[in-house]
């Protein structure tokens, strides 16, 4: 793991280390930390930032400030407490560093942070939630060119 953004290693190896039961508690907790959607962003188009993969209706809207992303999500969190605490998680992995951080992200980090909780139904939504915050982060690293 030693080639991972230090944040993005950091959270991998603290769920890697939870037990299952740890693993849900830690969810219900997290889904409470989802930052709200400003409403600066609350009124755009949702079109370019609605994730269509996902069973759940799922926003991802990214900020570049001074070359570093933040990352906010327009989700239900009573409807979807897991989508919710499993962007709270990501985004306090990569929220405010440089899109290199989001890049970072490995192919397999939806299975390694939620591998073992009966969530393959929601796993193909994950990772697209993921490959679109990569995708933003791509957006904004040429931006910065």
């Amino acid at each position: 793991m030693s080639d991972l953004p230090p944040t993005i290693a950091k959270t991998i190896d603290r769920f890697r280390a939870m037990g299952r039961e740890e693993k849900m508690q830690a969810l219900v907790s997290w889904a409470r930390k989802l930052e709200p959607l400003p409403e600066r962003l609350a009124v755009l188009d949702r079109a370019q930032f609605t994730v269509p993969e996902c069973q759940t209706r799922v926003d991802l809207f990214p900020e570049v400030r001074e070359g570093k992303l933040h990352f906010y999500a327009d989700v239900n969190v009573r409807q979807s407490p897991t989508i919710a605490a499993f962007l709270a998680i990501t985004f306090n992995a990569v929220n405010d560093q440089p899109p290199a951080t989001t890049l970072g992200i490995p192919g397999d980090f939806v299975n390694l942070m939620m591998g073992g909780l009966g969530l393959s139904a929601r796993e193909s939504g994950l990772v697209a939630m993921v490959e679109r915050l990569k995708r933003h982060a791509r957006v904004a690293l040429a931006g910065s060119t």
